[in-house]
């Protein structure tokens, strides 16, 4: 009986080893294929293997970096002429507009010597659509045209700073850096304000934003307002302090002449031929 135990117990040990390494066969086979080769094959072949996976990296960081954003948003608050502005920089032409609920794209053709050509993209400005539009587009944005009412944008300041804030401070937009132009519209209006006191006023606002977005980031889980920090730490904010290219102009997308006449839209197509 204690033989038979003894036995069995050594077969259970077997069973156990070769459970344990049930590739043992192939890794002796494939050592002793290896040890027959020529050296010169072994170095060869780990060399090319080498290259192939550099190439690989090399690719996946190629094709990755140089992703082609060829897309130009109008984005900006309700009323504030985008859509009139999208007509005349396709069209030239004057059309009657309504708030859009959806966006509308066309390839646009900037005039320059290049023949560059983008996809133009009027996005919403409700409130309640115009982050989830930007979301949608903000990956392919080559540009960013933000508009600006001039005629009322003493009263909608704070509006178009928060708006604009929580574009600058996007990861996607901060890590790209589309080139911004600030479009001050509606310039044929007699109490529109010039594109230099817009932007004067829209840094303080933003500074004023900088720090109350700070303290709830410092509260919060990090979801407000997205978490990059807009400018120079210490240092009051100015919009040349930012990674992107930054334009401030002056347009008038009804024009002086109202519908009949031609807009006021050159510094604009210049700056978009610039692209």
């Amino acid at each position: 009986m204690e033989a038979e135990s003894t036995g069995g117990n050594m077969g259970d040990k077997a069973d156990v080893e070769i459970s344990e390494n049930p590739f043992e066969p192939y890794i002796e086979f494939l050592r002793q294929q290896l040890e027959d080769q020529d050296p010169i094959f072994l170095i060869g072949f780990i060399v090319a293997l080498a290259v192939v996976v550099i190439t690989c990296v090399f690719l996946k960081y190629f094709l990755t970096s140089k992703t082609v954003r060829s897309a130009v948003l109008l984005v900006g608050l309700c009323d504030s002429g985008k859509t009139l502005l999208f007509s005349r920089l396709l069209a030239g032409k004057f059309k009657r507009t309504q708030t859009s609920i959806t966006d509308s794209s066309a390839p646009y053709k900037a005039k320059n010597d290049r023949g560059s050509s983008w996809t133009l993209i009027d996005l919403p400005g409700h409130d309640s659509l115009r982050s989830l539009y930007l979301e949608k587009f903000k990956s392919g944005a080559r540009a960013i045209v933000f508009v600006v009412d001039s005629a009322i944008f003493q009263k909608e300041v704070r509006d178009v700073a928060e708006f604009l804030y929580i574009l600058l401070t996007d990861n996607v937009i901060s890590r790209n850096a589309p080139a911004l132009v600030v479009a001050c519209n509606k310039q044929d209006i007699t109490m529109a304000k010039s594109a230099k006191l817009i932007q004067q006023q829209l840094e303080k606002e933003m500074n004023t934003l900088r720090v109350t977005h700070s303290a709830a980031l410092s509260s919060q889980d990090g979801s407000v307002g997205g978490s990059v920090y807009l400018g120079k730490k210490g240092k009051d904010f100015e919009f040349g302090q930012l990674p992107l290219k930054v334009e401030f102009l002056e347009c008038s997308a009804r024009g002086n002449k109202g519908e009949e006449g031609d807009a006021d839209i050159e510094s604009l197509e210049k700056s978009l031929a610039k692209l």
